[in-house]
């Protein structure tokens, strides 16, 4: 294409604002395609950046290799400005291809817009960064982006002033990276934004975040989102002075190529050099397709409001500007515009018959073998016919075909059922692979890898608070390993409210050992982000029950991290709190139960005292996988004996122990609640009954190995006990050993649990004496159970 000689433009620079309009083109026809195809029954949903296209190349301009992103579903045209990211990719993700290669970002197990770059290798080995574009996985949860955007940045902050970080150069250039940050205006509403714009201002830390402003929250418009209709205008407060620190806040109109050029421009010299956190207000933004494939805004937008935004769309007021300014002709334009329409359909069509052909060899495969079965069940031949007329057809097509085929089989003889009983199971072994693979580590440094390393002493060694072990575990760490740090509330001048960090921060510094705000939600941002950059932080949540207010982002992002790019990214952090048996409603709470079901990606470690505490500590620290680890509350300043070896034991995943060898019945428990059981056991030891208590130590893994099981055998009675609600962590246990192991096949007597209330639990020591299980209540509990088996020699107590 001929290029007219622009009036004060360069002819390179021409070219350079050609291309970006050619790319603003085709990702606009890719949004336009994208929702044919889910009308089409091609795909199943979508949501799209149209609109947003001219500001997010402004914003690639100036991301440079070592930078981050932390973005939301609409940064097609970013990723596609960065490289990261081609049109094939951006259709396979939106078929949901399963192949790593048509959709890097997630390999088909996320809905289209969630954009992610391989940080790891094949062996799950962090590449060099610094040489790399990154995005970290997209989430669906608005606003969720941001307490791992401010982690990002943290760990720039980290690098750049922490000497000890400097031969990592792999990982950072000295600190002079940026975490990008993108965020729609209506989702800034949300607690997880204002909590992560405050602490960045607190940190002072290269954080360039960039509200993509269209006026709307779905059907909800700007006056109902946020106060006086501008984020700018209400975190004015934030702007830093000569005097104060803070935010640079710019603004920008996102159909102003030039200037948002400029603006961008500005913006990264600030951040990049003085690590000054920057907010960049993109205003005047549109979304020509509405919100999603789920609707249409015709319904809730006014006709004023939609003739703005055909006049305003940003694709079109660049291509003004480009004639304004003399850098091209229409002609030219409109032939651009054409190619880029065909380079989008071309990209699609290729990325559909990639994604179909896989299908395709798998079906023709099984209508084969239906072809065979069909002399032995006539009534196959039906089956066959359907599938091979199918005209998207699916994997669970064929599945099913199959399955309904081998029920047609049943009963009669048969020479083909084999065959296709072969071909079912083949393909259940590749779609847990390709849907259920990386749900943890699969890498060679897996927690579930490292070898166990036992706790060792010498005759005279001393007995010290539980509290000083994990003090000279955390300073063994430190010491060990210049990527460890800890923060938290608490965590830095005092060395936490139990002392397990008591004067480190003073030997370390404040960099490695930092106190925070009261900010749940962003402190375990802070970890992932770090993590994300190949630190090693341990995050601390004070106590148990204020981890409610970090289980989403714990749940959505962090325990699901690996799984949802199915192994391209890992956040090993530790996120250490302590909980369990303490005072009142909300500092004994036991949620068990939410944290098993919300962290499935995450291990969850239930330590009964501090020395198992810091075995788990070393284990996950020489891992990748992330971890909660519950400290007891109660068990701070109980004596235990000092190991020799305190920063080199590990305590394995997954691997009960019995903790008093009985006979006649198992109790299975996990963390405080152990001193509870074993006392109980000693008062049943003088009526008669022998009882065998094993701690499971971690819940996620549960007892790898079946261990319980065996014990089961041994005394054909179980009994599950802890201090959550009824329901909660004693039936995931109870699940496991009766289900998963085949437990009650052993069974003498019917299965017991032994829980709190469904309640809080009350305060002061009678509060917890009835709210939770008590040494006397198992008493009974137990003897009852063993009474009703054998009354003649376990009399009725009462």
């Amino acid at each position: 294409m001929s290029l007219t000689k622009p009036i004060g433009v360069s002819a390179k620079k021409a070219s350079a604002v050609l291309a970006d309009y050619r790319l603003a083109c085709e990702s606009r026809e890719a949004s336009v395609l994208g929702r044919k195809e889910v009308f089409m029954g091609k795909a199943k949903f979508g949501i799209f950046g149209d609109g947003k296209e001219v500001a997010q190349i402004a914003m690639a301009k100036v991301f440079r290799d070592g930078d981050f992103r932390a973005g939301y579903y609409r940064d097609q045209t970013f990723m596609l400005a960065i490289g990261e990211l081609t049109l094939q990719h951006y259709f396979g993700q939106l078929y949901a291809h399963t192949d790593i290669e048509a959709d890097p970002a997630s390999a088909g197990r996320l809905m289209n817009g969630h954009y992610a770059t391989r940080l790891l290798d094949e062996r799950g080995a962090l590449k060099d960064l610094t040489k790399l574009k990154n995005s970290s996985a997209d989430v669906s949860p608005t606003a969720a982006q941001m307490p791992r955007l401010l982690g990002l940045a943290y760990a720039s902050k980290l690098f750049r002033n922490n000497r000890e970080l400097f031969p990592f150069t792999e990982l950072s250039d000295h600190g002079n990276e940026i975490a990008f940050g993108t965020i729609g205006n209506a989702s800034t509403s949300e607690g997880m934004f204002f909590e992560s714009i405050n602490a960045a201002g607190v940190l002072q830390v290269p954080m360039l975040v960039s509200v993509w402003d269209d006026d709307y929250g779905i059907s909800v418009p700007q006056e109902y989102q946020t106060t006086k209709g501008s984020i700018s205008k209400i975190l004015a407060g934030f702007q830093r002075t000569p005097t104060e620190k803070g935010f640079e806040i710019l603004t920008a109109r996102g159909w102003d190529y030039a200037g948002l050029c400029a603006v961008y421009a500005s913006a990264e010299k600030i951040c990049r050099t003085e690590h000054v956190p920057v907010l960049i207000h993109v205003t005047e933004m549109t979304q020509p397709q509405g919100h999603s494939t789920s609707g249409s805004h015709e319904r809730y937008k006014s006709k004023q409001r939609l003739a703005w935004e055909k006049a305003y769309d940003c694709n079109l007021k660049m291509r003004e500007w480009i004639l304004d300014q003399g850098i091209s002709t229409v002609e030219e334009l409109d032939e651009l515009e054409k190619e880029a329409k065909a380079t989008a359909r071309a990209a699609k069509e290729e990325a559909w018959k990639s994604f179909n052909a896989e299908i395709q060899v798998e079906q023709q495969a099984l209508t084969a073998l239906l072809a065979k079965a069909e002399q032995e069940a006539p009534e196959i031949a039906e089956l066959r016919d359907t599938l091979e007329k199918a005209i998207n057809p699916l994997r669970l097509d064929a599945i099913k075909a199959a399955k309904k085929a081998v029920r047609l089989l049943l009963g009669r003889p048969s020479t083909r059922k084999a065959e296709i009983v072969s071909w079912i199971e083949r393909n259940a072994r590749e779609n847990l692979e390709r849907y259920s693979s990386f749900v943890y580590s699969q890498s060679p440094w897996s927690a579930l890898l490292t070898p166990e390393t036992k706790p060792s002493y010498r005759e005279n060694s001393p007995l010290v608070d539980g509290r000083e072990i994990l003090q000279a575990c955390f300073d063994a760490a430190l010491k060990r390993d210049p990527r460890v740090l800890a923060f938290g509330e608490d965590v830095g001048k005092i060395g936490d409210v139990n002392q397990g960090f008591a004067g480190l921060q003073q030997k370390y510094g404040e960099l490695r050992v930092t106190d925070t705000g009261i900010r749940e939600c962003t402190i375990v941002g802070q970890g992932i982000g770090a993590a994300l950059r190949g630190l090693k932080p341990i995050a601390e949540i004070q106590y148990l029950d204020y981890l409610l207010y970090a289980i989403q982002i714990m749940s959505d992002d962090l325990a699901c991290l690996q799984y949802r790019t199915k192994g391209g990214q890992k956040a090993p952090v530790i996120v250490r709190t302590r909980g369990h048996r303490l005072e009142g409603v909300w500092h004994a709470g036991s949620p068990m139960g939410m944290i098993l079901n919300s962290l499935r990606g995450m291990y969850v470690l239930v330590p009964r005292d501090m020395t198992q505490a810091a075995g788990f500590y070393n284990t996950l620290l020489l891992s990748d996988d992330a971890a909660l680890i519950i400290e007891c509350l109660n068990g701070y300043r109980l004596k235990e004996k000092m190991p020799d070896n305190i920063g080199e034991f590990t305590v394995p995943l997954g691997v009960p122990e019995i903790i008093r060898e009985g006979s006649d019945i198992t109790i299975v428990t996990y963390g405080s609640m152990c001193r509870i059981i074993l006392e109980a056991a000693h008062d049943l030891e003088a009526l008669g009954v022998s009882c065998e208590v094993i701690d499971v130590q971690t819940l996620l893994p549960f007892d790898r190995h079946h261990s319980i099981v065996e014990s089961v055998k041994k005394t054909n009675r179980v009994v599950f006990a802890d201090e959550d609600v009824p329901g909660g962590a004693t039936a995931y246990m109870m699940q496991k050993v009766l289900e998963e192991q085949d437990g009650y096949r052993f069974l003498d007597s019917r299965p017991l649990t032994i829980t709190g209330t469904e309640h809080r639990p009350a305060y002061a020591s009678d509060g917890d004496y009835f709210t939770k299980p008590n040494p006397e209540e198992i008493v009974d509990k137990v003897y009852a159970l063993m009474s009703e088996s054998d009354p003649n020699r376990f009399p009725a107590l009462y």
